[in-house]
């Protein structure tokens, strides 16, 4: 457990504690005090203080959370009116647990005994000991980071990780990303995807693929909205009531009220940033939607984070068609169904989402915040980036339709030069490897598995892989 950063005020009849706990889930929170005892807990955050004068619970006591800064500020009254507290600045000694105050001898035999004292419960009824090991918490300043390590919205965040990386193992793949640079991270990313591909696995996808069939044939919302938007601009070549074609529910519309109305200074290089990480995570979405066919399960969660090296990598991004390549890595190491043509069809779901504009977007923003929220503890992936882009995207001006989508549509894979290259053979190889021998063995039964590399012609290049065939 973590220890927040906490202050303590006074004033003559009231103890004022204030805890700064950012990346808490502040729905579920416990506050206990009584005499000199005071204990906090909102999962990652423990916090224990031995007070140097007794509080009392008698109905004016009040508590308040401030979202945009992350505090509890909690007022305790005092038990004698007037009195002052001493030492409300020894942070580490309010920290230290009481001394024990007990008869029993300090050195005792170990083992079962067969009277137990009287009053004395059993083992199994004993409460859980709360007086673990704390530690005063220290701001890193901003100047002992490296300014190369940043990451979240726009990437505006650091220092996050330090504290809560033991926390927060199952919810991003970087180790110690506080101290990471852009260039290790994507080493590091390239790295791993290359040690998790299967061919094992890709291949059994690629003979047997019913279950691919399947999703592939599935048509999510935006399916027909885009039909319904499409049809609308041939009769009136007019994009005004592209929002009309999107709706809320009364959940979404409540989802939006409450977050937190806010500005973003963002200089042109986050800008870009921003919309390029929101492609990547769109992706990652699409292709989360398409193989549940819109009923999401527990994977949901590990599904979208897993395939967005923006959420699990803190990747950033130059380019479109590196964002591509990316996704169809991963496509390929991580997922269930590990099927290139899953690839392209969720490229082609995201630039629908894209031309649909802001609202669409956001819908699916909402989808996704919903989705992490009910994940512990991905819900901190949240606070990083999908609560901004919530906020962000309706203040973001119509250039998102027109920038990132093109650049989306002009780099897709064209479906006949697709099967020409595929009719050929693979992807690309790019390594120098030794092939792997069920590869070897698959060319000599007739399956053609290396050929020369895609041109750019093809919008998903070079995905750096063992030749492997495409369809």
């Amino acid at each position: 457990m973590l220890t927040p950063a906490f202050d303590l005020s006074q004033d003559s009849n009231f103890l004022t504690i204030a805890i700064r706990v950012p990346y808490a889930r502040v729905s579920e929170f416990d506050v206990y005090f009584e005499g000199v005892d005071f204990k906090f807990y909102a999962k990652p955050y423990f916090l224990r203080l031995t007070l140097p004068g007794r509080i009392v619970e008698n109905g004016s006591e009040q508590g308040s959370y401030d979202a945009d800064k992350g505090i509890f500020t909690i007022r305790l009254p005092k038990e004698t009116p007037g009195q002052h507290f001493e030492g409300l600045n020894m942070l580490t000694a309010l920290l230290a647990p009481r001394k024990s105050r007990t008869a029993k001898p300090l050195v005792e035999e170990i083992g079962a005994s067969e009277v137990s004292e009287e009053g004395v419960e059993d083992d199994d009824d004993e409460e859980f000991d709360w007086e673990v090991e704390q530690s005063p918490y220290e701001e890193v300043p901003e100047s002992a980071l490296n300014p190369e390590c940043r990451y979240g919205f726009g990437n505006l965040r650091s220092g996050v990780f330090q504290r809560l990386q033991d926390e927060l193992n199952d919810v991003i793949d970087i180790k110690d990303p506080d101290f990471t640079p852009a260039a290790e991270r994507r080493q590091k990313r390239l790295a791993a995807e290359l040690a998790k591909f299967d061919p094992d696995h890709y291949l059994a996808d690629f003979f047997e693929d019913e279950a691919i069939k399947q999703v592939l044939e599935y048509d999510p919302w935006w399916t027909d909205t885009y039909s319904k938007m499409m049809a609308s601009l041939e009769k009136s070549q007019e994009q005004e009531n592209l929002a009309a074609l999107v709706s809320f529910s009364e959940e979404e519309k409540y989802q939006l009220r409450k977050f937190v109305n806010k500005s973003y200074l963002l200089d042109k290089r986050a800008h870009r940033q921003v919309y390029y990480s929101l492609i990547d995570i769109l992706l990652a979405y699409c292709y989360e939607t398409r193989v549940t066919e819109g009923e999401k399960n527990v994977e949901s969660a590990w599904n979208i984070r897993k395939l967005s090296p923006t959420l699990c990598w803190f990747e950033t991004w130059t380019n479109v068609h590196e964002i591509l390549v990316s996704f169809g890595r991963r496509v390929l190491c991580y997922p269930l169904y590990r099927h290139f043509k899953l690839v392209t069809k969720t490229c082609r779901d995201t630039i629908k989402i894209l031309q649909l504009g802001k609202s669409a977007v956001l819908k699916c923003l909402l989808d996704i915040h919903k989705i992490f929220q009910e994940n512990d503890p991905a819900y901190i992936l949240n606070d990083l980036y999908i609560s901004d882009y919530c906020v962000w995207i309706q203040k973001a001006k119509k250039v998102l339709r027109d920038a990132p989508g093109r650049h989306t549509k002009t780099s897709k894979t064209k479906t006949e030069e697709l099967k020409k290259h595929a009719r050929k053979g693979e992807l690309g190889v790019a390594l120098k490897n030794d092939w792997p021998s069920h590869l070897r063995t698959a060319r000599k039964n007739g399956i053609e598995t290396q050929s020369p590399i895609p041109g750019d012609h093809i919008g998903l290049p070079v995905l750096q892989f063992p030749g492997i065939p495409l369809s």
